[in-house]
């Protein structure tokens, strides 16, 4: 049985992510979802169960599972908590939302996410606002193709993988690629393409300076559903973090990034 968690403070951000989540699941009978509530406040241990359960039951009657359970806690610190119940629950995936656009970039800079990223649990998904799903038939896995026998996390994108039969495609964006690949790149595709040997694999090279807009074009043009990104990567990381400004963020609220954590 593979434990999803989804986060839940009510906002139509959640909900849509807690929807998303429902249907990206439906019909995987041996997936158990959990939807999550932390209050700060004790007089609101009520109303969050009411909530949850109301979820849940708006979630049952649409059919897109019958395998939810809610969990209402109280708590101070979300992170932590999630951390925690992920470790006992021995997730395999965390559902979050995000609410503005602005926010992609908060996804790998901010306190949260990267807390949730040294906790080093599992693989965190982030639905887009208006994401709605449409299956799950193309994933991105975005590599720098440095050390990726020691930096890629196997076990836990391949988890991913088998949960959503989809094609696999490996992009790399670098503004330094030319013509042809360097023997290091070609080494570091080699090991990839045995790493990943049972979905078969597609190569991508793009030389461009701006990863996001890059990435964005690659998924309108690969009709991509998800993006797998390793933000533990610092090499990667620097790259994401390299530009001052972004005219336009990546994927236009609309393709779920997926972070596996080394």
């Amino acid at each position: 049985m593979k434990d999803v968690i989804i986060p839940m403070d009510f906002s139509e951000t959640s909900l849509n992510a807690a929807r998303y989540a429902a249907e990206m699941l439906s019909g995987k009978p041996d997936t158990h979802v959990i939807l999550y509530n932390m209050f700060e406040d004790e007089d609101n241990a009520e109303t969050s169960v009411q909530y949850l359960e109301t979820l849940k039951s708006e979630l049952l009657q649409k059919g897109v599972t019958n395998n939810i359970e809610c969990i209402a806690e109280y708590g101070d610190d979300l992170i932590e908590s999630l951390g925690r119940l992920a470790y006992q629950k021995n997730a395999e995936l965390i559902v979050m939302g995000i609410s503005e656009k602005e926010e992609w970039r908060r996804v790998f800079v901010g306190s949260n996410t990267l807390k949730m990223a040294d906790q080093n649990v599992c693989p965190v998904m982030i639905i887009p606002p208006v994401a709605k799903y449409k299956g799950i038939k193309n994933i991105a896995l975005a590599s720098d193709f440095e050390n990726v026998e020691a930096t890629t996390p196997l076990l836990a994108i391949k988890t991913v993988l088998e949960i959503f039969p989809a094609s696999l495609h490996i992009v790399n964006v670098d503004n330094e690629l030319y013509v042809s690949l360097t023997e290091e790149y070609l080494a570091e595709k080699a090991k990839l393409q045995e790493m990943f040997a049972e979905f078969n694999p597609e190569f991508y090279f793009i030389g461009m300076n701006d990863f996001y807009e890059a990435i964005e074009q690659f998924s309108k043009d690969r009709d991509i559903d998800l993006v797998i990104v390793i933000p533990k990567n610092h090499s990667f990381v620097n790259k994401l973090l390299g530009h001052s400004h972004t005219k336009q963020l990546a994927f236009q609220s609309s393709v779920p990034i997926l972070a596996a954590h080394e």
